[in-house]
């Protein structure tokens, strides 16, 4: 029990059994005779470091925040006793005959500092006990007042009136009872609040725990005013011996990928007392939403985080927690509508796993959702996926993009479409990290169709047909990669193209399009990085093409003709677009499109202003007209 006196002083009283007089000496005397002396020699003779407090180490973490210390307690076998002492070498003990009896047990009162004032503060000990004792098995009480109304009689007289006393009859004694008036007014009472009233449910069994019991510990535990998505009650028994709850929140934290964020979702405890609540041992990363506690029964009390980062025990409880999360998302999945809001809300998470956990991937691969070409406007699983592929795919194809709409309308889908392979789509950023991690799915080689190497399984016939057009276009193709030069490393015939003339493919190992764009948005990104991942791109034309059939044509007949370089360039340039690049050079690629404009106005390119030759006016022009048109032309 706890309470707060006057004059600055904190009283901490138990029931317990008390210390006679030579307790006192021999328990609260000097550090070095009592204190540290005996816990080392205890420590050499084999005694187990784990019991804290047992050499009285700790008593004397009282003058951290108190001037002097009174310990007044009564045994059994003694009389009452006074031990007091201000920290300075010496102490006294004498009877007790001041303080009323406390019939048995000790009290503790420390003479608070001037700067300690804090903890006198009813809020600051509610909040170290709930922190610290929350789940200890015996009641902590604190004493408090508080102002509760009561509801008593007016005994006031009614006021007399001005204009004189009037004769009045008077009533019987029962209707005088009934008419005298009630006010209400405040009282101050001392009561004793239990501060841990919740109490420590891990340690029954799940199946004697109600589900309105869990949802109210998760409130206790977390501040949430929702009740827990899903929960996982369990133990450990064995070589290890750990219990452990653990909640699925329903909404996602908004600073949960906050890199500053404390945090302290897990909270550890030895036995019922807690340790700490930001052991970044106990947890991975990517399950940083998960709240819960864990209570091992195998950690010493007195463990440091020193300690906590080497011990073999607790890599032991993080690798069973993740198994138990796991285990945890399978049992939401089995339930489409809870599934869905779990992945919506921590869906990024998942992906995060997948990056980081190389043991777990395949499992947390099960639990990815996305779109495809196929879903409309559900999500799909890989697993579903594979129940939906043709007997000739032997790859899962997928397509990452900035947005549901530009990935859609991908000229790379085309071919697929076509032949009605289903395509992924994936528009979250870290999947394009997610996935080049993941590399396969149940022995299917995951495939970006934006990279080169994304080829439709071929018959013989087909393959015969192919080559004979790739010889047909030779002479196009070197004329085009002489162009282009060093802007593409090759250039080649597609055969994932129906209705683009072409479009640019990367590397098979370097960055996709679509995570260049999302390497270059990095505010502290590193440059040098971009030198040797950056994508080597492939322009892959479509021979079946009315432009490429003409541009064919054309380049055939004069291969240095100036509209056959303006063209192929146009056509580099707006699949940079189409491709997901972003152009290196957007004026010129403008000063073009104005040419193709002109071109199809059939206005001649002699009277189009350039650069290098301004635009010269009729005659019939005004002076001053004619120089404000050179001055617009020159800012130009």
């Amino acid at each position: 029990m706890l309470w707060i006196k006057k004059n600055q002083i904190l009283s901490i009283r138990d029931t317990g059994i008390g210390m006679t007089k030579a307790d006192l000496v021999n328990n609260l005397g000097t550090i070095a005779k009592s204190g540290t002396k005996s816990f080392m020699e205890a420590l050499s003779a084999g005694a187990d470091i784990s019991m804290i407090g047992q050499f009285g180490v700790g008593f004397y973490s009282a003058y951290l925040v108190a001037d002097k210390v009174q310990v007044i307690t009564k045994h059994n076998d003694d009389e009452q006793y006074i031990w007091e002492s201000a920290a300075g070498g010496s102490f006294t003990i004498t009877r007790d005959t001041i303080n009323e009896s406390i019939g048995r047990g000790t009290e503790i009162r420390l003479f608070m500092k001037e700067d300690q004032l804090e903890y006198l503060d009813e809020k600051k000990i509610k909040e170290i006990v709930k922190k610290h004792s929350e789940f200890i098995s015996y009641p902590i009480q604190l004493v408090v007042e508080k102002e509760v109304e009561k509801e008593v009689e007016d005994d006031e007289p009614a006021p007399a009136s001005e204009e004189g006393a009037k004769i009045e009859e008077v009533p019987d004694e029962e209707e005088t009872k009934e008419e005298k008036k009630k006010k209400t007014i405040k009282e101050t009472v001392v009561e004793n609040e239990e501060l841990n009233k919740t109490k420590p449910i891990w340690t029954r069994n799940p199946e004697d725990v109600k589900p309105e019991e869990y949802s109210e510990f998760y409130k206790a535990l977390t501040n949430d005013w929702e009740d827990q998505l899903a929960v996982k009650h369990f133990s450990v028994e064995g070589q290890l011996e750990f219990r452990a709850i653990l909640f699925v929140p329903k909404r996602a934290p908004f600073d949960m990928f906050e890199t500053k964020k404390k945090r302290n979702n897990i909270k550890l405890y030895v036995r019922r007392v807690f340790i700490m609540d930001d052991c970044d041992e106990l947890i991975p990363e990517w399950l940083g939403f998960i709240k819960g506690v864990v209570d091992s029964e195998d950690l010493p009390l007195n463990i440091s985080r020193e300690m906590l980062q080497q011990n073999k025990i607790l890599k032991v409880i993080r690798k069973n927690l993740v198994k138990k999360c796991l285990e945890m998302f399978q049992e939401i999945a089995e339930d489409k509508e809870q599934f869905d809001k779990f992945y919506e809300a921590f869906g990024k998470n998942i992906k995060l796993g997948i990056h980081e956990d190389t043991q777990n991937r395949a499992k947390l691969a099960d639990l990815l959702r996305c779109y495809s070409t196929k879903s409309g406007d559900e999500m799909t699983s890989f697993k579903d996926y594979i129940t939906r592929m043709p007997e000739k795919q032997k790859n899962i194809y997928y397509i990452t993009g900035e947005s549901r709409s530009a990935v859609e309308n991908s000229p790379f889908l085309e071919g697929f479409k076509k032949k009605g392979i289903e395509v992924i789509l994936m528009t979250d950023p870290i999947d394009e990290y997610a996935i080049t991690q993941l590399k396969e799915y149940e022995d299917k080689k995951l495939v970006c169709i934006t990279k080169e190497g994304a080829e439709f399984e071929e018959d013989d016939d087909e393959k015969k047909s192919r080559e004979e057009i790739q010889k047909e276009y030779e002479g196009l193709i070197k004329t085009v990669k002489e162009i282009l030069g060093d802007k593409v490393e090759k250039v080649t015939l597609s055969n994932i193209l129906t209705d683009s003339p072409c479009v640019l493919t990367t590397g098979q190992f370097g960055w996709s399009a679509n995570m260049e764009r999302i390497m270059k948005a990095q505010a502290l990104r590193d440059s040098s990085m971009s030198s040797y991942m950056a994508s080597k791109k492939t322009l892959e034309l479509n021979p079946h093409h009315p432009i490429i059939k003409a541009l064919k044509a054309k380049a055939n007949a004069d291969s240095n003709d100036r509209t056959v370089k303006d063209l192929v360039t146009l056509l580099y340039e707006t699949s940079l677009l189409t491709s997901g690049f972003s152009l290196d050079d957007p004026s010129s690629f403008a000063t073009r499109i104005n040419r193709m404009v002109a071109l199809g106005l059939s206005i001649d390119e002699d009277d189009l202003p350039t650069a290098e030759e301004p635009a010269t006016e009729s005659n019939e022009t005004p002076a001053g007209e004619d120089a404000e048109t050179s001055k617009m032309e020159e800012v130009d």
